[in-house]
């Protein structure tokens, strides 16, 4: 037999076998454009005193202290500056990791005072300088912006120095992927409102216009789902009758991080609420957040269980109360990898596509149910875009599209649920003569006459085979290993030990996470907690946990320190403590299946 065909054989399966192992791994890789759902927001606000008339009712204060409670209740990074002609005063990005945090901010917002001039281009390009100084990798940036839209320059400053200030800030904003969201408010009636739309709209942002608090939850509402690419959703509103009226509250799917609910009323409310079994839950309580103000009241449950929750207000006798609801969820679109992105007039491209929840493929099939998708290819030649309907499965979406003509394109695509809209990061195709796909394919390579090879390359290219053949069987393995599944969840809660106060306990599904998962990702990848990276969890035997850490921080269990340099197995309902060495904080982990 011909050797070379006899080194081809014994090269096949090792081959196939390398090829099945790297080919999952390519179609896992995280897309370029995902990015983690927190959010580093400014607020700028107008401070002059032309706000006495045109924000008569102090909107701007109840939309701030709304807009800080709609944030996480843990990871979101929220900033403030108030302005005049002048910063006045400015709060830089606070990392939320407590409801003191929320207070913290709310309190500097109470203490607010004003000045005689106004300059919107000092409020926008001081927003935008607190972003770049303090914004984390990673988190989308906003910023708010709140005003009539009106300047009133000191003597010294003209409206051609304010006006190229302002573009510069917009420039800005637009080259780091800044939206400005403006709140224009017009109790006085006297809005600069095409100054406001300019700003937003040049910066892809949205602009809005209130002279009450009235219509705070739905422009807050609007913000957060424009921003996250979600959904409002309207809540049946009513008249109170003085009792208790229900309003069912329907949670779709598993993947809900967090459900706010904000009820609008002039007038004090009651609430009470009740999950999908039946079961009144306590408010507040550590999966359910309460905080009202003398304008709106906001429910925000954790982790909310699948089903109808019921949620029962009681308002003041013919009350008008209004009531919206909106999911944060940690949800991207990924597409993957095309066969080729150079192509042929006619070539027919395969596309596929799925959800992806804290890095890995959702296992959530729920998330699938009533989701329309489309493939979006723009002809970058024409700037003419076309949508292709794409098919839903429970594990993803998939489908087909041709190409036209000989052109260069932008191919993307989207996805619209009830709750939510997300899009993949754009892929660039080409179908213009002189790409690959147009090139002829290289002759194939002559095999050598047989018994060319001698002995000795013969030794050397059976003991490679081998060595390969090795290799492929050892790297199976550790993938198999590195993508073991984990059962269960984590309950982790931040104590501070100089002030004794506890964070809101954070519920981490492990069916997320596939092979490994390191206690500062669970942590949000706070800075704070940076030390962390190098304490992981590993799924282990019989629905385990194992437990391995490679930091100086002290692990307890039941009171007494263990050694887990070379890992301890943790079992359901166990809870360890760890003692932080940079900072005076411990964390707690329970391990629930």
């Amino acid at each position: 037999m011909n050797p070379v065909k006899i080194i081809k054989a014994l090269l096949r399966p090792a081959v196939a076998l390398l090829l099945a192992v790297l080919m999952p791994l390519q179609a896992a890789a995280a897309p370029a454009g995902a990015v983690d759902m927190k959010m580093d927001a400014v607020l700028s606000v107008d401070v002059s005193t032309s706000m006495n008339e045109s924000d008569v009712n102090k909107v701007s204060n109840e939309a701030m202290k709304m807009f800080v409670d709609m944030a996480s209740v843990q990871g979101d990074k929220i900033g403030i500056v108030a302005y005049t002609d002048q910063v006045m005063r400015e709060k830089a990005l606070l990392t939320i990791n407590s409801a003191a945090d929320k207070q913290d901010l709310k309190s500097f917002i109470d203490k607010l005072s004003k000045g005689p001039y106004t300059d919107i281009a000092v409020g926008v390009n001081e927003a935008v300088k607190v972003l770049e100084s303090g914004t984390e990798q990673g988190h989308v940036p906003l910023i708010v912006l709140m005003t009539d839209g009106n300047n009133w320059l000191n003597a010294g400053r003209t409206q051609q120095q304010s006006d190229q200030e302002l573009a510069d800030a917009i420039k800005k904003a637009q080259d780091k992927g800044i939206p400005i969201y403006t709140i224009g408010l017009n109790a006085d009636g006297k809005l600069n409102k095409a100054v406001l739309e300019r700003i937003s709209h040049e910066t892809k942002g949205k602009s809005f216009i209130t002279s009450t608090a009235d219509n705070l939850p739905q422009i807050l509402s609007e913000i957060y789902a424009s921003h996250f690419k979600l959904k409002v959703v309207p809540l049946t509103g009513f008249v109170a009758n003085g009792q208790f009226q229900d309003v069912t509250v329907t949670i779709p799917n598993a993947s809900v991080q967090e459900a706010n609910i904000s009820i609008m009323s002039a007038k004090p409310v009651e609430v009470k609420l009740f999950d999908p079994s039946g079961k009144e839950q306590k408010i507040p309580s550590d999966r359910v957040v309460y905080t009202a103000s003398s304008a709106y009241s906001l429910l925000k449950v954790l982790t909310p269980a699948q089903g109808d929750w019921k949620l029962q207000v009681k308002g003041v006798q013919k009350e008008k109360i209004n009531i919206n609801l909106v999911y944060n969820y940690d949800l991207q679109l990924v597409m993957e990898p095309l066969a080729s992105t150079t192509l042929k007039p006619g070539d027919e491209v395969q596309v596929k596509a799925y959800l992806q929840t804290a890095g890995q493929k959702t296992a959530d099939a729920d998330l699938y149910k009533g989701l329309k998708a489309s493939a979006v290819l723009t002809d970058l030649d024409t700037k003419k875009s076309e949508e292709k309907p794409l098919t839903i499965g429970a594990q993803g979406i998939a489908g087909s599209f041709k190409v036209a003509d000989a052109h260069d394109y932008e191919l993307k695509i989207k996805a619209e649920g009830a709750n939510f809209l997300r899009e993949t990061a754009p892929v660039k195709l080409t179908a213009k003569s002189g790409g690959a796909a147009s090139k002829p394919a290289p002759e194939p390579a002559k095999e050598p006459a047989a018994g060319a090879l001698s002995p000795t390359v013969w030794a050397a290219i059976i003991a490679g085979v081998l060595v390969l053949a090795g290799a492929v069987l050892y790297a199976l393995s550790a993938y198999r290993k590195a993508n073991k599944g984990f059962v269960g969840q984590l309950v982790i809660e931040v104590k501070d030990e100089d002030t004794g106060e506890r964070a809101n306990p954070q519920y981490r599904k492990l069916n997320a996470f596939k092979g490994k998962v390191t206690l500062h990702q669970l942590l949000q990848l706070a800075p704070e907690f940076a030390e962390t990276k190098d304490i992981v969890f590993r799924p282990g035997p019989n629905d385990t946990v194992l437990l391995h850490n490679a930091t100086p921080c002290v692990v307890e269990k039941g009171g007494r320190v263990f050694d887990a340099a070379k890992g301890k197995e943790i079992r359901a309902n166990d809870r360890i403590k760890i003692a932080l060495q940079n900072v005076n904080k411990s964390i707690s982990v329970e391990y629930l299946k």
